[in-house]
């Protein structure tokens, strides 16, 4: 949902932006959820061909930012490479806050729609940072559980 999200954030500028989207724990090759799909495409978003995929070192490497959906995804990697950790960061962290995104997975369409929000807000409030801390636009991962 999150690269969906920052993917349409930065539409107007895409060729400027790497961005994807991996698991800190994730199985490879999984969809999106349903409900996920579906509050995306009410934003003219299709993430259909989406497939999941875990995080690798070469990953860590090469992105200018990897941002986080949850502190403990964000304290594992950082602990996994301490040689980067000035650049993962929880979303939250975008605008202030060090609170983790809750996520969906199980519960109603309304709980995805407020999850979508909730990543909406920080990406347009929190833009500006994270165009700074991306290099001015490079790349960005969006790590998930």
């Amino acid at each position: 949902m999150a690269m969906g999200l920052m993917r349409a954030r930065v539409k107007e500028e895409a060729d400027e932006w790497r961005i994807d989207s991996s698991g800190v724990w994730a199985q490879r090759g999984i969809s999106a959820a349903q409900l996920t799909l579906d509050v995306l495409k009410a934003r003219g978003i299709d993430l259909n061909k989406y497939a999941s995929k875990q995080l690798t070192t070469e990953m860590v490497q090469d992105f200018n930012l990897i941002l986080t959906m949850e502190s403990n995804h964000r304290e594992t990697l950082q602990f996994a490479f301490p040689q980067y950790t000035g650049k993962i960061f929880m979303l939250s962290q975008m605008i202030g806050k060090k609170n983790d995104i809750v996520d969906p997975i199980g519960g109603r369409l309304a709980e995805f729609e407020d999850t979508a929000q909730e990543i909406e807000h920080i990406l347009n409030k929190g833009f500006v940072r994270i165009r700074k801390l991306a290099g001015g636009g490079k790349t960005a991962s969006l790590s998930q559980p």
